[in-house]
């Protein structure tokens, strides 16, 4: 298996125990979450659980149990939020999520969501509530894919029910008619689904909302080192997770890390966001500059000390999903 890791020898920064405070120019409710996230000796809630092993099947079964067991019951509380109708049925190999406002904005495009989960956990509840949510914001209707998962289906079954699902919406909206868009792990899956979709020779989709986007599973960029343990949410490495999924498969490969696939002047627009203390920041800050340098349309958003996949419910949260929302629907309006 190849790598993208640095062979040659070079100095390193050597950087003492340092305590990295909450800082005062986020929101308050910001800086109380990342304040309860935290123990009082500074280390982080969720670095107290490591991942298993890559080959341990039977440890990763059990955690994906108790995470799924976790997101079960807020995510029935929430599921009744707000007037968006959700049916699940199956397109192909993919169990889907349709969720479809009570009076959508237009009813001529729909929204595919990609839920994250480092590629292992999220579907089920989380996946469902995940479509609802979009198209309440959206104003269309949303495929919310909950798609298949290590340790039973590792790569490339999940990118497969994408694919079955893109289809799927090309044949019934057209392809000019669609936005695909995920968070972390979907982020993932989504940019792959249209780098894919390319070499099949289908039409691409109208638009990509990409959110702190898990696209480089080789996990070469430098913030993997510079916001380790300082981002809350994802304090430490997922290549035990990436290992996993890829079940042996090159991480280069640009279906597992489509950081590295080919991008080109006609390449979908692009919304990237991350925050200056997500573990994922060069994943989105690299992929602009990909983009960019092929003069392909994208945004990135970068918002101050936001670790991965956001602070949950802050201004912050509510300011970046208008700019999906503005993003999304003017995509659609072309």
């Amino acid at each position: 298996m190849t790598t993208r890791r640095n062979e040659l020898k070079f100095n390193a920064v050597s950087v003492d125990q340092r305590c990295v405070p909450v800082p005062n120019s986020i929101s308050t409710e910001a800086q109380q979450r990342l304040h309860t996230a935290v123990r009082d000796d500074g280390m982080p809630l969720n670095a107290l659980y490591p991942m298993p092993a890559a080959d341990d099947r039977e440890s990763w079964q059990k955690l994906k149990a108790a995470v799924d067991s976790n997101y079960a019951a807020p995510v029935s509380a929430l599921d009744q939020a707000q007037d968006v109708k959700v049916t699940t049925k199956r397109i192909g190999s993919a169990e889907v999520h349709f969720a479809r406002p009570a009076k959508p904005d237009r009813a001529d495009c729909v929204y595919i969501d990609l839920h994250g989960g480092a590629l292992v956990f999220g579907g089920g509840e989380a996946s469902r509530e995940g479509a609802r949510i979009a198209a309440s914001r959206c104003g269309i209707e949303c495929y919310g894919i909950d798609y298949r998962m290590p340790p039973e289906f590792p790569y490339p079954a999940a990118l497969d029910d994408c694919m079955c699902v893109y289809r799927h919406a090309v044949d019934t909206y057209g392809a000019d008619r669609i936005v695909i868009g995920g968070r972390s792990a979907g982020g993932n899956l989504a940019l792959a689904t249209v780098l894919r979709a390319k070499d099949e020779g289908l039409k691409l989709p109208s638009a990509i909302v990409l959110l702190s986007p898990e696209i480089d599973l080789t996990e070469s960029g430098d913030s993997f080192q510079t916001n380790k343990t300082i981002d809350v949410n994802l304090p430490n490495s997922l290549m035990s997770a990436n290992l996993l999924y890829a079940n042996g498969a090159d991480l280069c490969h640009r279906y597992i890390s489509p950081l590295f696939g080919q991008f080109f002047k006609e390449f979908p627009p692009t919304f990237i966001q991350s925050g200056t203390r997500d573990l994922l920041l060069s994943n989105a800050v690299r992929l602009h500059r990909a983009l960019r340098r092929v003069g392909a349309v994208t945004e990135l958003h970068v918002f101050e000390a936001m670790p991965h996949g956001g602070f949950g419910g802050t201004p912050e949260d509510e300011e970046l999903a208008r700019e999906v929302a503005r993003f999304v629907n003017g995509a659609l309006s072309q």
